[in-house]
């Protein structure tokens, strides 16, 4: 199911909406509720996957919980063990078969694997959990609260990853509380940009991407950079607008989840740049991955060997391919080169950082993409000139409207919580947009977003 489907916005969200408010002064019965309503929607996509998000959730409680009556390293080892293999069941069994086997000579296994749809997500989440307990962080949930904390349907499919001390303590928070009214003008401010984001911007860019990266030979300069400048809108436009949908389905129901970008392409570092996108994956890379590592505070050495595990695993989390753990260090690259300047005292005129900054990002964007090494090879020749200049794909409006929304304008949070005043005009405008949201969406198969492959 979703977030743009007219299934849940007519009729899912209502619901819930209903169900959970006439439910508002009973705590464990709202919260119950939001279990139910969290697992019918996951189980809409693919019911069979259930029994696993469940499972995979209660026996990580109950590793908790055998750790805090007996604290012994050797239940948390299990429990992060048992996450990270359940992951690489499910999403890596298959590319390392094929890649052993393509080593030795022989064919690619005939057998395949449906990938769970979030397991990257919500194993995260139980792994921090698991974490946070040995380092005495973390404490001691109601087995309901906590699989409300992984279960949450505004954010169990693709994030923001959220950390159970970030939301388990709203979970006793009354949603008649004061600022009602507030939370749910934001929450239906942050869902409608969100929705317009998807359907009237990045969806369209997407016919625009696909026939570029999908077609055979070398394309010309112009069709080249089209399709990489297209999809590095696209992507972005894709991934926050399912973010912003997710905090503004969260500020409905009372809750407030961390913010997960802010205007990435603005950055004018490579380092900024991380700091502004995927903004959830990136601190928990940083806390439970580059920090362990020994991050920069134990030397040069050090600070590269955490840095290219660091990314080189953040690429291999993104799918299960080459070309991701190549675009996950080739990030890795730009950090230590970025690192380096910047030790050096040196700098660079603001346009001109932002000028090679975006370039590094659209060319990885390009390997992000591309099917295969060879595909990356002809866009990148294509990007060149190898393929001559004149290209036959044309320029969209929708592309210079996607860069003004990416580059120009405010960032979601900040048009919506410091700039919206509540206006009755406002309003009108905000369902206006809903509805051709609504509409164009009727008009065919609403698209998925791009992060549920991952």
């Amino acid at each position: 199911m979703l977030f743009q489907s007219q299934v849940f916005i007519l009729a899912f969200l209502p619901a819930v909406l209903a169900a959970y408010y006439a439910l508002a002064e009973r705590q464990r019965l709202r919260e119950y509720a939001l279990i139910a309503a969290s697992l019918l929607f996951y189980g809409w996509w693919d019911v069979r996957f259930v029994p696993l998000l469940i499972g995979q959730t209660v026996v990580s409680w109950l590793i908790a919980e055998a750790y805090l009556r007996r604290p012994a390293k050797g239940w948390i080892v299990l429990g992060v063990a048992g996450n990270l293999a359940v992951l690489g069941f499910f999403k890596y069994a298959l590319f390392v078969a094929g890649a052993a086997v393509s080593f030795v000579g022989l064919p690619e296994p005939g057998w395949s694997i449906v990938l769970p749809i979030g397991i990257s997500f919500y194993t995260f989440e139980l792994i921090s959990y698991l974490v946070d307990l040995e380092r005495g962080t973390g404490h001691h949930y109601p087995l309901r609260k906590f699989c409300l904390f992984v279960f949450l349907f505004p954010h169990l499919i693709a994030g923001p990853i959220i950390r159970h001390n970030e939301i388990i303590p709203q979970f006793d928070l009354s949603p008649l509380r004061p600022g009602l009214s507030e939370r749910l003008g934001f929450g239906i401010a942050f869902f409608v940009v969100g929705c317009a984001k998807k359907v009237l911007l990045a969806d369209p860019l997407a016919k625009v991407v696909d026939p570029i990266f999908n077609a055979h030979g070398v394309p010309a300069l112009g069709d080249a950079w089209l399709g990489a400048l297209a999809f590095t809108l696209q992507l972005f436009l894709d991934f926050s607008a399912y973010s912003e949908m997710a905090i503004g389905l969260g500020l409905m129901l009372g809750f407030r989840f961390p913010d997960n970008f802010n205007v990435p392409y603005r950055a004018t570092s490579i380092r900024e740049f991380w700091r502004r996108w995927h903004m959830t994956l990136s601190r928990w890379l940083r806390d439970y991955l580059y920090i362990p590592l020994g991050g920069s505070r134990e030397g040069t050495p050090t600070y590269i060997k955490a840095t290219v595990i660091t990314m080189g695993l953040c690429g291999l989390w993104h799918g299960a391919g080459f070309t991701y753990i190549a675009w996950g260090l080739m990030h890795g690259a730009g950090l230590i080169a970025c690192h380096f300047w910047q030790k050096s005292g040196r700098s660079l005129h603001v346009p001109l950082a932002w000028g090679l900054t975006m370039v590094f990002v659209i060319s990885s964007w390009v390997l992000f993409r591309a099917d295969s090494f060879a595909d990356a090879g002809r866009m990148f020749a294509g990007m060149a000139g190898f393929g001559g200049l004149e290209g036959a794909a044309k320029w969209p409006l929708v592309l210079a409207i996607a860069a003004a929304v990416s580059l120009v304008g405010p960032s979601t949070k900040e048009f919506v919580e410091e700039r919206l005043q509540p206006r009755p005009a406002y309003g009108v405008a905000f369902a206006l947009v809903l509805m051709v949201v609504v509409l164009q969406v009727g008009q065919g198969q609403p698209q998925s977003f791009i992060y549920f492959q991952f």
